[in-house]
């Protein structure tokens, strides 16, 4: 569970150090079937995340910021590492991945849910809308930054090439 939160935190750091060198025009840029622009998809990946971690874990009763959506990529950057934090010691204690929360849908419904389902979508929801960044970037010509769980491993330290290559 660990690996997984810490993960999610490094590829959205990852992808945000590589838009922090995109001119104004190119982080205003979009795709076909992406969420929006580079900044809209970052600025609602974080949002989210935020809803996310409060039905897991209780934190932020009112919303932990204004709903200020012309934030920019420092900003983002600062609350994407509280959130990274606030996951990763969530996960890391004993939780009741059975206990219900409350989710809402479209037309104002609530329904129940699993706690594991939130965190589930979290991570779900975070892979989608970086990927939909990778591709606006990939649309701009340039090599999007690899935010895979092998770029993770590697870049953390939880993997490494052995001495030899296999043998079978």
């Amino acid at each position: 569970m660990i690996d997984l939160a810490r993960h999610n935190t490094w590829a959205t750091s990852h992808v945000l150090a590589f838009c922090e060198q995109l001119d104004d025009s190119s982080i205003e840029a979009t795709a076909p079937g992406t969420y929006g622009s580079i900044i809209d998809t970052l600025r609602h990946l974080i949002d989210a995340e935020a809803s996310y971690l409060y039905r897991l874990t209780g934190a932020w009763p009112d919303h932990p910021w204004p709903d200020d959506a012309d934030v920019n990529l420092d900003v983002l950057r600062d609350r994407a590492a509280m959130l990274g934090s606030t996951l990763e010691n969530f996960v890391a204690t004993e939780w009741d991945c059975e206990r219900l929360g409350h989710g809402y849908g479209d037309g104002g419904a609530v329904f129940d849910v699993r706690l594991s389902i939130f965190l589930t979508q979290l991570l779900h929801h975070a892979n989608e809308h970086r990927a939909h960044v990778c591709t606006i970037i990939g649309t701009l010509g340039l090599e999007p930054p690899d935010v895979s769980g092998w770029g993770y491993a590697f870049d953390s330290g939880r993997a490494a090439q052995t001495l030899s290559g296999r043998s079978d």
